[in-house]
């Protein structure tokens, strides 16, 4: 009997998990069913994907690169990674702690005369060959796992922080030894679905819920996600934390609970800044609305506790990272940007109607015209006024809240398009979400009051739903690459591995450090360096040779590259392995041989 009680009992309790959960999934079936539409589409996408931008390269090394930020042809190995190598690195970690400490003490003992201060990397006159497994070592993960003290220092001499880069390295050293384009995009992609999330949560804060579901859906199989997604940096997380930190601020402000339990709200505005500066405008801007509200209301308390956990965060974010003040004001980037900032007017309307072109063809779906600009502007001005029509929203807090959501994203907007060093997408990609959701909003509220308002309101969502994903342009994903890496592969085979020339200006051979790792060992050179380089001997004595030119725009240059190479190196091109035509990035890829 006691055990037919305890089956019995056993039985009920099953049977109660099975009904929880089937309410719960009747809960949020639709949720569900947005977040899975979104998955699918974008995993879509990432498949797609066979090559990088340059500054997504540069992200896998200066996640993965031991102590060694920069590939710098002349300077392989720098300091701090010869350092590291020779008088830190250990068969253990004690031996590796023990000469750690050591070294510690050498420095607080002889200061400027230590070992650390006097070390020096080696620097040779003019390029050398680099390995292959040199540049497998830039770009991946092997021994050197969860090595997060090597992406601090990596960073610290670029000009963004280190959250981004640390969630990479780690993936990186979870698929050990590998590029591939999902260990990037996932991060994306789950931030691309936390803000699903979050819009969905505040369409049901703001009493819209369907309008939230239509937010959600929309902005993830937008253009702009798919970028979002694709391209391989920070942006797609800072976009997540702009997103959370309007949530939070929305939540707080409906709650009205402000002086205590802000600790998430700390955590975010830190994870924000440790993530991009360009969320300082986003963040700068909401603060600066919600203390306006406060000041308006005399609600000083309130204040006091807002600014309180403001200047918490601020001190948190920059004891882990004092190097963000040195980047945003004397580094090459930051000093551009505060350059473009005082130039004031200058060219202004240009940079706005290009970054407006971007913003309107990001949530519309299809290529950014002038007609879909104006479209556009028309919209934002119906958003306004709507949400300032006393019929709209008759209560004072919706309009309060209709100037959280507004003011801080024309802020980041006119400060992006001022002080961004190019006009491309991803530095306004934090603004997507936020123009799909007021985008939502107006549409809703146009047709809630209309017969059969829910149904037009639907087939408006899937039709832009449809534009964004038929009408994708294809960015970020480099269509070619494949061919272009299997070419590579193919001839280093052939020849039982070949050494590779790359001729290029500027820093335009990021873009193929994965084809680096196939080859023996690659020469990095510009025209200049190749004409005039004293170690001829190194480059004469190949029997066969792959050249790599990027494309400098100059075709007639390619003519006296290969005469340069014929006469002072004993070289005659012998293939043609790949066009410009055929490559993403406009490479020539010849074999020259003797």
């Amino acid at each position: 009997m006691r055990a037919a009680s305890d089956e019995n009992k056993a039985d009920s309790a099953w049977n109660e998990k099975i009904r929880k959960l089937s309410f719960w999934f009747s809960q949020y079936a639709l949720q569900i069913l947005v977040l899975a539409l979104v998955t699918v589409v974008q995993l879509f996408f990432i498949s797609q994907k066979e090559g990088y931008h340059m500054d997504e390269l540069l992200s896998y090394e200066l996640s993965n690169a031991q102590f060694n930020p920069w590939i710098v042809p002349t300077q392989p190995q720098g300091r701090l990674a010869k350092l590291y190598q020779n008088e830190i690195q250990g068969d253990s970690l004690t031996e590796t702690m023990g000469n750690l400490w050591r070294l510690t003490e050498d420095v607080l003992r002889n200061r400027g005369n230590s070992l650390v201060a006097g070390y020096q990397a080696d620097v040779y006159e003019e390029p050398v060959w680099i390995s292959g497994k040199e540049f497998h070592d830039y770009i991946t993960v092997e021994e050197d796992a969860f090595n997060y003290l090597s992406v601090y220092f990596n960073v610290k001499d670029d000009n963004h922080p280190p959250l981004h880069f640390m969630v990479l390295h780690t993936i990186s050293s979870l698929v050990r030894g590998k590029i591939l384009p999902l260990m990037g995009c996932s991060i994306n992609l789950i931030c691309v679905l936390g803000c699903c999330i979050l819009l969905m949560k505040l369409g049901k804060r703001l009493g819209l819920e369907k309008a939230g579901l239509a937010s959600a859906v929309l902005y993830g199989l937008s253009s702009g996600a798919i970028a979002t997604v694709l391209l391989t940096r920070m942006y797609g997380m800072m976009t997540f934390w702009c997103v959370a930190d309007f949530y939070l601020h929305i939540k707080k402000w409906q709650e009205k609970e402000w002086t205590t339990r802000n600790r998430l709200l700390i955590l975010v505005t830190v994870m924000g800044f440790w993530t991009q500066y360009f969320f300082l405008f986003y963040c700068i801007g909401l603060a600066a609305v919600v203390v306006f509200l406060f000041c308006r209301d005399r609600n000083w308390k309130a204040l006091r506790g807002y600014i309180r956990s403001m200047i918490i965060a601020a001190v948190i974010g920059l004891a882990v990272f004092p190097f963000a003040v040195s980047d945003v004001f004397s580094s090459g980037r930051g000093v551009e940007a505060l350059e473009n900032l005082r130039n004031g007017l200058k060219g202004y309307g240009t940079r706005l109607w290009n970054f407006g072109k971007i913003l309107a063809s990001g949530i519309l779906g299809m290529e950014a015209n002038g007609w879909i600009l104006a479209a556009a502007l028309c919209l934002a001005s119906g958003v306004v006024l709507v949400l300032i029509h006393r019929r709209t929203f008759e209560k004072e807090e919706e309009k309060n809240l209709a100037g959280m959501l507004l003011v801080p994203v024309c802020i980041y907007f006119f400060l992006a398009a001022r002080m961004s060093p190019y006009m491309v997408d991803r530095y306004i990609m934090a603004l997507f979400p936020f123009a799909v959701l007021g985008m939502t909003l107006l549409l809703w509220k146009i047709v809630e009051k209309i017969s059969a308002g829910v149904w037009i309101f639907g087939a408006l969502i899937a039709v832009l739903c449809f534009f964004n994903v038929c009408g994708y342009s294809g960015e970020y994903l480099y269509k070619g690459y494949e061919k272009q890496l299997e070419i590579t592969k193919k001839v280093t085979e052939e020849y039982s591995g070949l050494p590779c020339i790359c001729i290029y200006e500027g820093a335009g051979y990021y873009e193929n450090l994965v084809e680096f790792t196939c080859y023996r060992e690659t020469l990095l050179l510009t025209p200049e360096e190749l004409c005039h380089r004293k170690d001829k001997a190194s480059v004469s004595e190949k029997e066969q040779v792959v050249v790599l030119v990027k494309n400098t725009g100059e075709e007639t240059e390619n003519a006296v590259l290969e005469k340069i190479l014929e006469e002072e190196y004993g070289l005659k091109k012998k293939d043609i392995l790949l066009s410009r035509e055929e490559s993403p990035y406009g490479d020539l890829l010849i074999l020259f041989g003797k």
